[in-house]
């Protein structure tokens, strides 16, 4: 498997997770994940990022970046296999006994100021 199928798949089960456990997932990880690990421009991983989650979420959205050229729906594809796979192990984990309401805002705290500090800190 390539290294660059790996890590859209990894984007993707990433943002499921993050979406089954905190109900977030395209701005928070897929794009982020896009621009900060794999060097995409900002609006091409938007556009991606709104492609993945098109039915129905992104349908309109998706249609003015495709507009524009700023889609590949190809890892578009890729990124909702690894969603729809990953939410259901994020819901999963987050419903467990031991994963109390305290313990998800604090790992949704850390989650949102790791992703802060790293777009403050690297250009």
């Amino acid at each position: 498997m390539s290294n660059l199928l790996v890590q859209l798949l990894l984007i993707g089960l990433a943002a499921g997770v993050a979406g089954g456990m905190f109900g977030i997932g395209g701005g928070a990880i897929m794009v982020p994940a896009m621009v900060l690990l794999m060097g995409l421009d900002q609006k091409f991983a938007t556009g991606t990022s709104i492609a993945a989650q098109i039915l129905p979420i992104g349908l309109l959205g998706a249609a003015v970046y495709h507009r524009s050229g700023n889609i590949n729906f190809k890892y578009a594809v890729v990124i909702a296999i690894g969603l729809l796979v990953g939410n259901l192990f994020g819901a999963m984990f987050a419903n467990q006994p031991f994963i109390t309401s305290e313990t998800m805002k604090k790992l949704y705290g850390i989650f949102l100021l790791a992703i802060g500090f790293r777009y403050l800190l690297v250009r």
